[in-house]
């Protein structure tokens, strides 16, 4: 390969060398060699090109050979840098130390697993005197958080790749308030990891921490607290307890099943049938295209199944580390409605509200009662908030925001009862400083219980709060694009539409009246034109305010080679004409398909059920 005389072949040969003398994992060092020996440039552009980007979302990538993929070595640099961070962060890491938690996800051709690169992770800290709480067993991810305040310890990591494709694995990392990092906290263990690549002496021997008196298994202790914790969640046990109502639930291969089940035996629920061929985990997620129950009623096949046989109305579905919650109903005519992550947030918030003012007698203690949503999300929780007198926040895309946001308003003694994001993520209980698929799996059985002894279903409850409070009609799809210049491309025709530096004035026939860049600042709507929330230059994302109403954002996700679109139509209350806004909303969306997405032009992928 280097007789070919290309410096960027030689820089890949010598990276290559460079990670067989530090790589004792059998099989990714086998596959490596035998690149190397087939001369196989293109190949090890593939490992070696890039290392994985260290994020706020910590790593997420396929499991297999060199710096671009999760493996053995990749996770003891990584973990090596991290530690390295943590120590100059707190002086009493050692007294503190770490939780790690790992979901059940496996890659056979790579040796690789969640359960061992946890394990590597731990032995990285103990190596250093860290105490480490590595759970013994798969947990939900949300647990790690959790983990992270009741024990009050530095940090937490958590392994796992949540709804990614069977290849994938993640490396979720939370700060000592239990909520995912931000920003400079990204940065600064990135370059920790590019200064601690070289494997520290015995960073390959895990068995050594099985002895080790740093060595603590939280499993049963958080076990038994989450559950407690969540029970002051439960409002309406008689009713729990005499239900009629069954519910299906799916872990979708994933970790959730074990969990669901004792959270409803935490609210004298009892159980929901669980689908037998997804309720244990399997790495290979047989039954299903992608894991991910948020593409709708794909994923439910097995699940609409199961609850025509038993009788049961509603659908509970975890994605597979169970911190997301998709719900189905079965409706009067025999159709099953799958809700969106909105419908439900509209619901939930509607609920857990409902429930604080029935136990909150004082009117006084309003003022300090607060929800959050992400500015992609529906609006439904500000219009809630208006009509009952409690404040509504919203934040950057993701939990990471609505979790540091939440602690900081918590540690003000302010009471934050509920935040969600669209895509299907909840956080239903203080206790837990990220989205929970668990907690949120049992509220929402609860409060379908309670409506059943109103004889009203979740839609007709849905379809009540809309009344009350306004429609938000929602719609939210996305493209794939795999080609990172070609979504540049498309961001930067949007800056430069009409010339340089102009947005588009309209789309199609609908005028747009506001423009907000996340990605370099800008917001037509404010004096100073500067955007009120944080900007990220690393990340696309543009919210057009139409003059109808009508509000679409366009942004690129941070795991995933998608191009994601959101969009809402509210109406004010009284306004019940529903078919007319959702012709309207189907009309804008084709147009930004259409004039700002253009899928032809930009060869983009359009998402399939």
């Amino acid at each position: 390969m280097a007789a070919r005389g290309s410096a960027g072949d030689a820089a890949l040969r010598r990276a290559a060398e460079q990670w067989l003398l530090w790589d004792k994992n059998p099989k990714t060092s086998a596959i490596v060699k035998q690149l190397l020996a087939d001369g196989n440039a293109r190949e090890l552009q593939k490992y070696f090109s890039s290392r994985m980007e260290f994020g706020t979302a910590g790593l997420r990538a396929a499991m297999g050979a060199g710096i671009s993929h999760m493996n053995d070595l990749t996770i003891i640099q990584t973990t090596q840098g991290f530690c390295r961070y943590l120590e100059k962060s707190f002086s009493d890491l050692k007294k503190r130390g770490v939780v790690i938690g790992f979901d059940a996800r496996a890659h056979l051709s790579s040796g690789g697993s969640s359960k061992r690169f946890a394990r590597l992770a731990a032995n990285t800290f103990i190596s250093q005197g860290v105490p480490v709480y590595l759970f013994s067993d798969i947990t939900p991810t949300p647990f790690v958080p959790y983990t992270v305040t009741h024990l009050k310890l530095c940090a937490g990591i958590m392994v796992t790749a949540s709804h990614n494709p069977k290849q994938d694995n993640g490396y979720k990392v939370y700060w000592e308030n239990g909520a995912q990092i931000i920003s400079p906290h990204d940065k600064g263990i990135s370059q920790a990891i590019e200064e601690n690549q070289e494997p520290w002496p015995h960073a390959w021997d895990d068995k050594q921490i099985d002895s080790s008196l740093l060595l603590h298994d939280p499993y049963a202790t958080i076990n038994k607290d989450y559950f407690k914790d969540i029970q002051k969640q439960c409002f309406h046990r008689n009713i729990n307890k005499e239900t009629n109502l069954k519910f299906v639930h799916t872990s979708v291969h994933g970790v959730g099943h074990k969990f669901v089940q004792l959270a409803f035996k935490a609210f004298d629920l009892s159980p929901p049938f669980a689908v037998p061929e997804q309720k244990d985990p399997d790495p290979e997620f047989p039954t299903v295209k992608y894991p991910n129950p948020e593409e709708g009623k794909g994923v439910l096949t097995l699940s609409f199944a199961l609850a025509e046989k038993d009788g049961a109305k509603i659908i509970l579905a975890n994605d597979p580390d169970a911190d997301r919650l998709a719900v189905a109903e079965k409706q009067e005519s025999g159709e099953w409605k799958v809700f969106s992550g909105n419908e439900l947030g509209a619901l939930l918030g509607w609920w857990i509200f409902t429930c604080w003012k029935n136990h909150n007698r004082d009117t006084r203690a309003i003022k300090d009662v607060y929800m959050l949503s992400s500015t992609v999300s529906s609006k439904i929780l500000r219009a809630i908030a208006l009509k009952e007198g409690f404040h509504f926040e919203e934040t950057l895309t993701g939990f990471k925001w609505m979790g540091n946001r939440a602690k900081q308003l918590m540690d003000q003694g302010k009471a934050v009862l509920f935040a969600f994001e669209e895509a299907i993520g909840y956080m239903c209980c203080p206790a837990v400083l990220d989205k929970d698929g668990v907690s949120a799996a049992v509220i929402t059985a609860e409060m379908a219980s309670f409506l059943a002894t109103r004889n009203l279903s979740l839609s007709q409850q849905l379809k009540a709060v809309y009344d009350e409070y306004g429609f938000h009609i929602t719609k939210a799809s996305y493209f794939i694009c795999h080609d990172p210049k070609v979504i540049q491309q498309l961001f930067d025709n949007l800056r430069n539409f009409d010339g340089k530096n102009t947005y588009p004035k309209s789309c199609g026939r609908f005028k747009v009246s506001g423009i907000r860049d996340l990605t370099t600042g800008y917001d037509s709507s404010q004096p100073d034109q500067k955007a009120i929330l944080p900007t990220s230059k690393s990340s696309q994302m543009i919210t057009f305010t139409f003059a109808n109403g009508g509000v679409a954002t366009m942004r690129t996700s941070g795991t995933e080679p998608k191009i994601k679109y959101y969009s809402e139509l509210c109406a004010p209350p009284g306004n019940s004409d529903v078919e007319k806004l959702k012709k309207e909303l189907d009309e804008l969306v084709n147009a930004l398909e259409k004039h700002f997405f253009q899928p032809e032009k930009n060869n983009l992928q359009r998402k399939t059920e």
